[in-house]
């Protein structure tokens, strides 16, 4: 009890000291690393697929699935409600329905689908956290997948299925399986946010545990360089 009770302090303090979406210094703004990531759809969507996933903050999944082999790009952004042309602002609020999203244009002769739910359910987040991930808590880090075709999710659902009677985790997934209506953009500091400020609280102590924890679990599926 004093254990879950110290632990429960811990995310409180953390989500009081450091919270996704906190926009950078306007003088930090500026810096690009040459390796940055930081971008919108690929113009040419010729022979690319897409897959939209929602894991909590998207600075850590964005970066992990950027470092993916066959991944050309991953756009931050929202899904899964209401509002048309939210702002982060309006999505912490709590009132649009939408969860924090990743957008995924992919090559799908060199990375599958199931690969990526793969990565996306055992690696880049914890989905059985309900309504929240680590330090993140309410409606807009809730998990979730949305498939666009039949196919997607059967893959969705045997994935989970497995996932699940493995008991990788000590509980059950709770990600919402649904369909894919719309994703909207995130604001253009949050693109590719991950390495344009390593520096970052928020990066340090919690979104860089994740994409380490990708790196570890598909270590033959990453880009060489990234």
């Amino acid at each position: 009890m004093k254990n879950r009770v110290k632990s429960l302090i811990s995310l409180s303090l953390l989500s009081f000291l450091f919270a996704c979406g906190s926009q950078p210094a306007a003088e930090a703004q500026g810096q690009r690393p040459p390796r940055s990531t930081a971008g919108y759809a690929p113009a040419n969507l010729t022979g690319l697929a897409v897959a939209t996933f929602a894991g909590g903050c998207f600075w850590a999944q964005e970066e992990a699935f950027e470092e993916i082999k066959g991944v050309k790009q991953v756009v931050s952004g929202y899904a899964g409600g209401t509002k048309a042309n939210p702002t982060y602002e309006e999505v912490a609020d709590k009132t649009t329905g939408h969860t924090e999203t990743v957008q995924i244009y992919y090559d799908p002769k060199v990375v599958s689908y199931q690969k990526l739910a793969d990565i996306f359910f055992t690696a880049s987040h914890d989905p059985t956290q309900l309504n929240r991930q680590g330090p993140d808590a309410g409606p807009e880090y809730r998990s979730a997948a949305f498939y666009r075709t039949p196919e997607e999710k059967k893959t969705l659902e045997a994935t989970i299925a497995r996932v699940n009677a493995s008991k990788q985790y000590g509980s059950k997934i709770v990600t919402e399986v649904v369909p894919f209506q719309k994703f909207w953009p995130a604001e253009a500091y949050h693109q590719g946010y991950y390495r344009l400020h390593p520096e970052n609280p928020y990066i340090e102590h919690v979104s860089a545990a994740k994409v380490e924890h990708v790196q570890k679990a598909f270590p033959q599926d990453l880009k060489n360089p990234l």
